[in-house]
């Protein structure tokens, strides 16, 4: 209680779901892992901004899930509700310390650059680390006959861990000549909130699972198999990097009613950009259930998820906006005959 009168005006767990809800349609699970996770990161940042003894510490998240599920959405969501610095880090992208390619100080050095140079509000923004499971162990095994060295797997999981508990970094001010090896800042790590999500499309070649985790739509989540610690470990995650990101959240594929709130529910959805555009050429659009219906089938046919959805949306749309300015004045019918006839043009 006394903490509570030291930390005034938090934003609670259900404020945070609510909010991410008005832009993430599903992923329950998920959403109220993540406000949990961001509701104990802003206590710990505040309380430790007000001189508030607190002793917890910070748990960072690990989000599984199919491409276009919503997991960078989700993330990216967070950070807009919180109000603080993000960026998002591509696993692929970096290397064991010593090699060529980038070390995983810059992912902290462009969280800096996100927070204006701000160190001190850049130790309490959010990282989210995609393609996890590309940087897996690959010296184990035969798997992939890689040599004993795993610069780009276990050597950036075994770099990653400083991050993870939370370390004062030396962190490059230019993210574009990290080489250089000058104009360093240090930073700490230890109020920085990591966000970990990858695909693991592949785990179910290496045991892990009844089936393959939700990246055929014609499984229901209740016939994915169910992910642990033990299959993410066979995998090639180390055990120290689990040990560091407690909380892992399985997500599921989008399912047809989904794809479809997601193009009406959300204030910032596709279909309302589009009719943003050509509303400045003077061109309404009139969205038909049918045509929404038959964009979500050809999406899931391509088993792409939400992330999909733009792609066949452009394909529908792309002769209305090239002939915007000539069909000013008018309304298009985007109807089941609209969006097939549209298709059937690009194939």
């Amino acid at each position: 209680m006394e903490i509570a009168k030291e930390l005034p005006g938090l934003i609670t767990p259900t404020e945070i779901y609510r909010q991410l809800s008005r832009y993430v349609i599903g992923q329950e699970r998920a959403k109220k892992a993540v406000s949990i996770a961001a509701y104990s990161h802003v206590k710990r940042v505040r309380a430790k901004a007000s001189g508030v003894p607190l002793s917890a510490r910070k748990t960072n998240v690990m989000l599984i899930g199919p491409t276009g599920c919503g997991k960078t959405h989700l993330a990216r969501t967070l950070a807009r509700v919180l109000d603080i610095p993000f960026v998002v880090a591509d696993s692929t992208e970096y290397t064991e310390a010593g090699y060529y390619g980038k070390d995983v100080e810059v992912m902290i050095g462009e969280l800096l650059l996100c927070a204006d140079m701000d160190v001190e509000s850049a130790e309490t923004g959010i990282v989210f680390v995609d393609e996890i499971d590309k940087i897996a162990r690959r010296s184990h095994g035969a798997v992939t006959g890689a040599g004993s060295r795993d610069i780009g797997g276990e050597g950036v999981q075994q770099s990653l861990l400083k991050l993870l508990e939370g370390r004062q970094i030396f962190v490059p001010t230019n993210v574009t000549q990290h080489w250089s090896k000058h104009d360093f800042v240090s930073v700490d790590t230890t109020d920085i909130l990591f966000i970990c999500a990858g695909t693991f499309s592949d785990l179910h070649l290496y045991g892990g699972g009844s089936k393959c985790v939700g990246f055929n739509t014609s499984d229901s989540p209740s016939r994915q198999g169910h992910i642990t610690e033990k299959d993410l470990l066979r995998y090639g995650i180390l055990a120290e990097f689990l040990g560091r990101v407690p909380i892992q959240v399985q997500m599921s594929a989008l399912d047809r009613d989904e794809l479809l709130a997601i193009l009406l529910k959300p204030p910032d959805s596709l279909l309302r950009e589009y009719a943003e555009l050509l509303s400045l050429d003077g061109v309404k659009i009139d969205y038909k259930k049918s045509g929404l219906l038959e964009i979500v089938d050809r999406t899931l046919s391509h088993e792409t998820g939400a992330r999909g959805m733009k792609a066949v949306l452009e394909e529908v749309m792309s002769d209305v906006l090239f002939r915007g300015h000539e069909l000013a004045g008018t309304t298009v019918k985007v109807d089941r005959r609209f969006v097939r006839s549209q298709l059937e043009k690009t194939n």
